[in-house]
């Protein structure tokens, strides 16, 4: 057997900027720090921060009053952020700099009477988060069919936005719905999509001629990692999206099989690591890694949390 790593994989700087302010804010203040809803969506690198000191918790009136407060990586409706003010919450918002980019440009879409469509999924936690941060007319679509449903208050007056964690391909036919009934929506066209998200699905095409199985190293939970594996499922291949080595499963690898890695944003490359491990012991052979795009994106953590290194993570969350 051989394995080809795709490149870029794992991490993104969101997500590196998430996890660190959840790491600093417990290097700086001490534990307990409560995070509201999963900082990233990773049950590793949950775990490895609740072993830390952090609390993650799904309502503001699971945090004591005056306590510290982070808000995750997906963002928060306006409402959390009125919630935990009014609790004396001293809080952090780690909403990743991208999705913060959406909450404004549907704010402002709002502001000038548009009717906002969200292309995304209901009751993902950052279309949530955006929803709540638009005062006005919004409607979540996530499938082109949705579309013909919609009740607007003016036909020529519809924007949208789009879910970060979606690609160029997921969106396509929404969009394209989209334009079809309302002929001057306006939107953002690309510049939504994160740019990791696509970068990785990208990376995974790439691979698909050269390849019998693709595993998606992510959490079920994860957006970005699901739509990793829906694009090894299009074209016709085995996909399997594991969180971890135990669940890799022999029965899926021949004696000679070309397996393709990848991993969603939220995925530490240890995990990606110990994989590799278990597949040498079913008789993986070589390993080899894609020429891809390399991402070297930083953002900056905010100024109450700020370091001279800039915020790179741990050796042992990585």
């Amino acid at each position: 057997m051989h394995a080809t790593l795709a490149e870029p994989r794992g991490f993104c700087a969101g997500v590196v900027r998430a996890i660190d302010i959840v790491e600093r804010a417990l290097e700086l203040y001490g534990p307990p720090i409560y995070v509201v809803h999963e900082i990233v969506h990773n049950p590793n690198v949950v775990n490895d921060l609740r072993a830390r000191g952090a609390v993650f918790v799904e309502t503001i009136d699971e945090i004591p009053p005056g306590a510290r407060a982070i808000f995750s990586a997906h963002g928060v409706a306006d409402s959390v952020v009125a919630a935990a003010a009014a609790r004396g919450l001293k809080s952090i918002d780690a909403t990743c700099p991208l999705v913060s980019k959406v909450h404004g440009r549907a704010q402002r879409y709002a502001a000038q009477d548009y009717d906002v469509v969200i292309v995304g999924h209901a009751g993902h936690p950052e279309v949530e988060g955006t929803r709540g941060r638009v005062r006005g007319r919004v409607h979540v679509v996530g499938e082109p069919h949705e579309v013909a449903a919609l009740q607007v208050k003016d036909p020529a007056r519809v924007a949208y936005v789009t879910q970060t964690t979606l690609s160029l391909d997921d969106t396509r036919d929404v969009i394209e719905a989209l334009r079809a009934r309302f002929p001057e929506v306006r939107g953002p066209d690309t510049d939504d999509i994160c740019y990791a998200t696509q970068n990785r699905q990208n990376a995974v095409k790439a691979l698909l001629s050269e390849i019998d199985v693709l595993l998606v190293v992510g959490a079920r939970n994860s957006s970005n990692s699901n739509r990793l594996r829906d694009v090894g499922e299009r074209a016709g291949k085995p996909a399997y999206l594991i969180n971890d080595a135990a669940d890799l499963d022999p029965a899926w690898f021949t004696a000679d099989c070309r397996i393709g890695i990848t991993a969603g944003a939220s995925t530490p490359q240890r995990l990606v690591d110990a994989v590799l491990a278990r597949l040498r012991e079913l008789g993986l052979e070589s390993v080899s890694t894609q020429v891809g795009i390399a991402e070297d994106a930083i953002f900056r953590l905010p100024p109450e949390l700020a370091r001279p290194d800039r915020g790179r993570l741990p050796a042992d969350l990585r």
